[in-house]
This record gives structure tokens, C-alpha cells and sequence, in this order.
């Protein structure tokens, strides 16, 4: 008896665990190709830095295995970002038996949305945001102080903002499955617009470099994928069911 109860969580834990299975063999059959291409990748994503150095200057490694190391951590770092819709699909592939038929028309939608979204996040960020900061901040410095940035700090650097970029063009998913769950609504945030609009300028604040282009550049871009949220939301928002007609 007591075995028979206990066989649905077993049965669960084994599915998670092939799930996740699945999904570290993809990062790792990924990251096996693209570790030839380490180096090229961290030259790509150094190419603006370099751009915004002043003549002649370069960017240099301050330990003896920061040349070696840090290519490969950023090759396994795109593994893990270009595996996600296939992480995501295995999160769903676990779910999807305890979800009902409205609720997967639904769910689908969004991973691939939300997927696209966090790409585009990336892409605004590298093309748009570093190129502005990385020029602000070489400029800013001092009369007299040479700026050489090391590979591993910049290459923390720029993940950082890869990913705050990229968690912040989520805002439209999370804000409808905030409205369709039932937990808030499309009339109760828009009455919250001006407290929002100030978060996205404070989580801008946070989550960039201390200067005003990045901190603007990720706030507005919040602004308006809230306004896009607000929108679609009010398609998907959760109806309670209503009262049936009564019979004569």
C-alpha cells in the first residue's frame, strides 16, 4: 500500500530526471562544437570594447589562465542560451500532463515567445546598449589613465548586461500570466502606469552601468514591452466562468 502511494512521485522524479538529462546533453553537444570556435566567439563579443578604446590600446588578461579559461566560459555560456528553446520544450514536455487543454494553448504561445524575447534582449543589448556604454564609460575617464580592461572582467560585464536585457524584455509574458492567473489585472496595472514607468527607470538604475544611456536604454524598452503586455493580456485575461441560465 504504502508502495503504491509512493509510485506517482517516484514515477515524476524519474521524468524530471530524464528531462534534465536530455537538456544537459544538449547544452554539452552544443558546447562540443562550439569550443572550436571559442576564440572567434570572445573576439565577436569583444569587438565593441575594442571599438570604443582609444588608439592602439587593447584588451589585456591579468591571470596566467584567464586567456584559456575564460573563450570556453563563454562558449559554454552560449550553449546554455542557445539551448533554452529545448530547455524550455523539456519544462513543458514535464508539465503538459497535469495542464488542461486551455491552459496548453496557452502555455505553448508563450515559451516560444518568451524565448524570442530573451534573443531579443541579447541582440538590443549588443548592438544598441554596449556600443553607447562601453563609448561613455572609455570617455569618462581621467586625464592621464590608460583604460585596459581585462577579458574575464569585461566578459562578466557584458554577461551582465546580456542578461538583464534579456530578463527585462520578459515583461510582457509575465505580465500575462499575472493578469490570466487571476493574480492582478489589465485595469488594475494600467492604474499602476506611473509606479511602473519609475520601477523600470529604478531597475535600470540596478541592473546597468552607472550611466544614463544604458539605465534610459533599458528602462524605456521596459516601458513600452509593458504597454505590449497590457495589450495582450487583455485577450488571454483569466474570466471567471459565468452563471448558467436558469430553467424555466
Amino acid at each position: 500500500m504504502f508502495i503504491m502511494s509512493q509510485s506517482p512521485l517516484l514515477d515524476h522524479l524519474l521524468e524530471l530526471r530524464r528531462r534534465l538529462l536530455i537538456g544537459v546533453i544538449v547544452v554539452l553537444a552544443i558546447f562540443s562544437v562550439l569550443a572550436f570556435f571559442a576564440d572567434d566567439l570572445y573576439s565577436w563579443l569583444a569587438a565593441p570594447m575594442i571599438a570604443s578604446l582609444p588608439q592602439g590600446s587593447t584588451l589585456i588578461a591579468t591571470d596566467v589562465a584567464t586567456p584559456f579559461f575564460t573563450p570556453f566560459k563563454l562558449a559554454l555560456v552560449v550553449s546554455i542560451a542557445l539551448a533554452v528553446p529545448v530547455l524550455l520544450w523539456q519544462m513543458w514536455a514535464f508539465i503538459a500532463p497535469g495542464l488542461y487543454q486551455r491552459e496548453k494553448r496557452l502555455v505553448v504561445p508563450l515559451m516560444v515567445s518568451s524565448s524570442l524575447l530573451f534573443y531579443a534582449g541579447i541582440a538590443f543589448a549588443y548592438f544598441v546598449v554596449l556600443p553607447l556604454a562601453l563609448n561613455f564609460l572609455a570617455n569618462a575617464a581621467p586625464e592621464g589613465v590608460t583604460v585596459a580592461t581585462d577579458i574575464a572582467s569585461y566578459l562578466d560585464f557584458v554577461l551582465a548586461i546580456f542578461m538583464a536585457f534579456g530578463i527585462a524584455f520578459e515583461t510582457p509574458v509575465a505580465i500575462i500570466l499575472l493578469c490570466w492567473t487571476g493574480v492582478t489585472s489589465v485595469t488594475s496595472l494600467r492604474a499602476k502606469r506611473p509606479y511602473v514607468i519609475v520601477g523600470a527607470f529604478a531597475v535600470g538604475m540596478v541592473l546597468t552601468p552607472p550611466d544614463v544611456i544604458s539605465q534610459t536604454l533599458l528602462a524605456i524598452p521596459m516601458w513600452l514591452l509593458f504597454e505590449l503586455g497590457l495589450l495582450i493580456a487583455s485577450l488571454y485575461q483569466h474570466k471567471p466562468p459565468s452563471a448558467a441560465p436558469e430553467s424555466d
